[in-house]
């Protein structure tokens, strides 16, 4: 006998009209993966092998394990070790030649211009290397507030994303509804634990690194498909104009 069919459930849309945008910074309004983030990762494994007297294996293991878990390398730094934050964030987001390591989609400005609704910048990299990442790119304009990673502590504690009481209490501030939100992102744990607070979701993949196989070809991008907590997958920004629909399965 066979078992009557589940009813899908319905994802809920993205309409036209005053949502309010919330933009990772970092491979999703700019390709962080091409010359940025390579250079951010050496720096925070040297400046733990300087600060914590430790080997590079070990100073790359905490790096990469305190991003997992914590959302930012930073706060596994700060509550486990006698790390000036402050340093750390400057020491790690220095560039000589900004401009010069940037890459962003054509027509940027314009793309993001044209999206109706208020337009926020959430990001776990500090002010400073926000703001100058937009002003080079030309939309800092564009942005009625640059949510930092400074912005995100508490008085205990420092924050970052994907931690619940740090968004609630920065959607408050900016007087923006849960509800209203739609978060623009690359990184899927961001994506999955803000989904569960009622957000709209929006993954950007273009940016993301591929792998390269044995015979030197590249692979395609990790996670083509588009998870349960996802309401829109796309590759560029260009697929956020009304109109437009994701890749993969359509959002009904």
């Amino acid at each position: 006998m066979m078992r009557p069919s589940r009813p899908k459930r319905r994802r809920p849309q993205i309409h036209a009209g005053t949502p309010v945008w919330l933009f990772d910074l970092d491979n999703t309004l700019h390709h962080a993966s091409h010359a940025i983030f390579p250079a951010i990762n050496a720096a925070m494994t040297q400046y733990i092998v300087d600060t914590l007297q430790v080997e590079r294996d070990e100073a790359n293991r905490l790096r990469t394990g305190y991003t997992q878990r914590y959302g930012a390398a930073l706060l596994g730094l700060t509550r486990h070790h006698p790390v000036d934050p402050h340093d750390f964030l400057k020491y790690v987001h220095t560039f000589p030649d900004l401009r010069a390591m940037l890459r962003s989609e054509r027509g940027l400005k314009r793309l993001v211009d044209a999206l109706p609704g208020r337009k926020i910048v959430l990001t776990n990299a500090p002010e400073v290397y926000a703001m100058d990442v937009l002003r080079e790119l030309g939309i800092e304009r564009l942005f009625e507030r640059v949510i930092a990673i400074e912005h995100m502590r508490d008085r205990r504690l420092w924050r970052a994303k994907p931690d619940h009481a740090m968004l609630r209490r920065a959607m408050r501030d900016a007087h923006v509804r849960l509800a209203d939100a739609v978060l623009v992102e690359d990184t899927r744990s961001h994506l999955k634990n803000y989904r569960r607070l009622g957000i709209r979701t929006v993954w950007i993949v273009g940016h993301l690194p591929r792998t390269v196989r044995a015979d030197g070809t590249r692979a395609r991008l990790p996670g083509t498909g588009r998870p349960h907590y996802v309401d829109r997958r796309i590759r560029s920004l260009k697929s956020l104009r009304l109109g437009n629909r994701p890749e993969g399965r359509s959002v009904p």
